[in-house]
């Protein structure tokens, strides 16, 4: 039976689309269900639309604290039946609760090689410490930011005449490799 994932994002969408195109073919163990983001005009919302998948935005400015946010977040994801969340560029801190209710259940991707370069900015304190390598990371979502049990890594060279920009883009290449086949492994595993 094939496991019901929501994506949660906040902007353009692109591992979303890596994972929704990966979910069509008939042998991924995967539906996804739900694309929810917290930023309302996030490109992926229409990318979603786009192929049939239902989406909602929900508002952190309605909720006095985050707590309260990740609460209405678990409840849509409870009604929803969702068995797995997939973060894809969901630029929001999950509550420690949120992540004890939804334990091991929740996968994120990361643009580095984690535990290297937690946080924001890695591709510019890559080049800024002369890296030879970079790449992009999956992994199960614990309290701590980019931290829990690392799933599988991807790894690009950090060439001489890198910038930011071109090498976020051939990071962002294997994140959209990695992340459908990460989710596919994490499915077989688990049933």
């Amino acid at each position: 039976m094939n496991k019901k994932i929501a994506i949660l994002i906040s902007g353009s969408g692109s591992n979303m689309r890596a994972l929704i195109e990966a979910s069509l073919n008939d042998k991924f163990p995967a539906t996804i269900e739900l694309v929810i983001s917290n930023n309302s005009s996030a490109g992926g919302l229409l990318i979603a639309k786009k192929y049939g998948v239902r989406t909602r935005f929900i508002d952190r400015k309605i909720f006095d604290n985050n707590e309260d946010y990740d609460k209405a977040l678990s409840l849509l994801l409870k009604e929803e039946n969702i068995d797995i969340v997939c973060a894809a560029g969901y630029m929001k801190i999950f509550t420690k609760q949120f992540v004890e209710i939804w334990k091991n259940k929740i996968i994120n991707i990361h643009p580095s090689l984690l535990p290297d370069y937690k946080g924001l900015n890695t591709h510019k304190r890559v080049l800024h410490d002369h890296q030879k390598r970079s790449g992009c990371t999956t992994h199960i979502v614990e309290p701590e930011l980019d931290s829990g049990p690392i799933l599988m890594q991807a790894t690009v060279p950090v060439k001489p005449e890198d910038t930011v920009e071109n090498l976020a883009k051939r990071v962002l290449v294997m994140e959209h490799i990695i992340y459908p086949l990460t989710l596919k492994r994490f499915i077989l595993r688990v049933n």
